[in-house]
């Protein structure tokens, strides 16, 4: 019987480092050829430059550096056939594509056809659309290709058998939100049912700024069954081995389970951390451990993600936190074995309020003193960060900063937004999750009532709806786009809808200032929702 094995490289690569990149491809290759089985090698979408490249595309001296590199790739490894994504173009037109390599030559090109311009996407940006399919032959099989969006529409595939193709290798960089593994695999089966040919799914692994890809390459035989799966956020090699007896069908290949939600998202937070960090050059993090739920999960986050020795804690206690606090924020960095240190803020709050003492003359204390507090914290966990050439990661989290609940330049100070995306409800749930790995946050910190101590017997619950309530608005208005009416249907009181839609919206200045963070929902703040800084709108507005 025939055989032809295809691999999947999984793999992670870093924006704009095109000889890291290119090294980094030669690497797998020849682990994968130590399996001389292997015959056809496919990488992500864009793999040699990473996924976005964003502005580089602009750049001349990199589009040169990215046609050095295929064009080396090309030269060194002539008995695979590699297909590999890649920037091609150096003039008004340029294109995402696919190049074929075999026998120290490109012998097919493929262009993407359909460019994302919504949420993250922003592709018309940069390329140019290809046109039409592109079949290539090897081992007496015809090769399609397809490019990432062009896999969630029909056309591409179905013109992929028209012109005689047997399998479609489809090269992906599709970033992750929940549930987004289903949505994929669901899609390419329609594929397969339209087509009734194979198709090989390769996702990139890996976070970029706000992306995070998480792999889970696939793929589907053409009866529709699931015959390989690469596991969630790990860089691999996917073996697939297909029959070439009578119609090209699976014989193997390893096919992963899939992880439960809370962990598939713990996973992803965990990645981000990690390459956020380490592909910026940072030998490890900073973290203000206040003894609540959210500095508790971003701790552990960072620690799973880095490594105990890389994470410095630090307890700021004022005037207003509680014994109990510093108490569990020596448990949890205990617990985690990291270095912890606590700081008292009083004297450093108190010459700040000595120093505005004449500005402030004659005027009630408000949350103008309660934000010097977090200003405090933020200047000595900044200046942490400087003296030891580390990182500092807050931890509001995503109810917090719909609503403008973080003060600029103090707990919102630092270079990346763990829970940026992360709702407190689902702060809890995953604060669950990890102990049920590992205890490492104190019971007592889930059960306390959530309290930012900046004020004597202060509660969230002061000001603030409960956070199932709280976080059921924001989904709907952020995520989903409902409008004012459409969230009072839901069943909120429509003088609460008001004042949160209200705060939302006038927050949009501290969100546009804030550290980026991983996007693990279907609408994310940042890159994913674009609103302007200075607006009118109401969604109560009546024409």
């Amino acid at each position: 019987m025939k055989e032809i094995e295809i691999v999947i490289a999984q793999s992670n690569f870093l924006v704009g480092d095109v000889p890291g990149n290119l090294a980094h491809m030669i690497q797998i290759i020849d682990k994968i050829r130590d399996n001389r089985r292997a015959q056809v090698v496919v990488f992500p979408e864009l793999a040699l430059c990473g996924y976005p490249p964003e502005d580089l595309i602009m750049r001349r001296d990199f589009l040169q550096q990215v046609a050095s590199a295929l064009e080396k790739l090309a030269k060194l490894h002539r008995d695979l056939v590699l297909v590999v994504g890649y920037v091609e173009g150096s003039g008004a037109e340029i294109y995402n594509s696919a190049a074929v390599l075999h026998g120290g030559e490109k012998i097919a090109n493929y262009r993407k056809q359909h460019l994302p311009n919504y949420r993250l996407f922003d592709e018309k940006r940069y390329f140019t659309a290809g046109e039409g399919a592109v079949v290539f032959g090897f081992q007496n099989v015809q090769f399609a290709l397809t490019i990432c969006e062009d896999i969630w529409s029909p056309q591409p595939s179905q013109d992929a058998k028209a012109a005689g193709a047997d399998l479609i290798l489809t090269l992906n960089a599709s970033p992750f939100h929940a549930e987004k593994n289903l949505l994929r695999e669901s899609e390419v089966k329609k594929r397969v049912a339209e087509t009734g040919l194979p198709i090989v799914y390769c996702n990139l692994v890996g976070a970029q700024d706000e992306f995070v890809f998480d792999g889970a390459s696939f793929a589907v035989d053409g009866k529709g069954a699931v015959v390989g799966r690469a596991p969630l956020c790990e860089a691999t090699e996917l073996r697939l081995l297909f029959s070439q007896q009578q119609k090209l069908s699976a014989v193997s290949g390893a096919v992963a389970s899939w992880p439960g939600r809370l962990q598939s998202i713990y996973q992803i937070l965990v990645l981000a951390v990690r390459d956020y960090v380490l592909k910026n050059g940072f030998p490890g993090v900073v973290i203000g451990l206040s003894g609540g739920v959210d500095s508790a999960l971003t701790l552990a986050i960072a620690v799973d993600a880095l490594g105990a020795k890389r994470v410095t804690a630090v307890s700021m206690p004022s005037r207003y936190t509680a014994d109990m606090s510093v108490e569990d924020a020596r448990l949890e960095a205990e617990s985690l074995g990291v270095r912890f240190e606590v700081i008292a803020i009083e004297k450093i709050y108190k010459s700040y309020l000595e120093s505005l003492k004449s500005l402030f003359a004659n005027t009630p204390v408000d949350t103008t003193e309660q934000n010097l507090q977090a200003r405090c914290r933020g200047n000595l966990l900044m200046a942490i960060a400087n003296k030891q050439g580390t990182m500092v990661l807050t931890t509001s989290n995503k109810s917090e900063m719909a609503v403008g609940y973080a003060t600029l330049y103090g707990d919102m100070a630092g270079g990346y937004a763990v829970l940026r995306d992360v709702p407190k409800k689902l702060v809890y749930e995953l604060s669950h999750y990890r102990n049920q790995v590992g205890q490492v946050i104190p019971n007592r910190v889930l059960d306390r009532p959530p309290s930012a101590e900046l004020a004597p017997d202060q509660k969230d619950a002061d000001t603030l709806p409960d956070y199932d309530v709280l976080d059921d608005i924001v989904s709907r208005y952020v995520e989903g786009d409902e409008s004012y009416d459409d969230i009072v249907a839901a069943g909120h009181s429509p003088e609460l809808v008001e004042r949160i839609l209200l705060l939302i919206n006038r927050n949009e200045y501290k969100r546009f200032q804030a550290p980026p963070g991983p996007r693990i929902s279907r609408r994310a703040f940042g890159r994913d929702r674009r609103f302007p800084l200075t607006s009118g709108f109401s969604s109560r507005a009546k024409i």
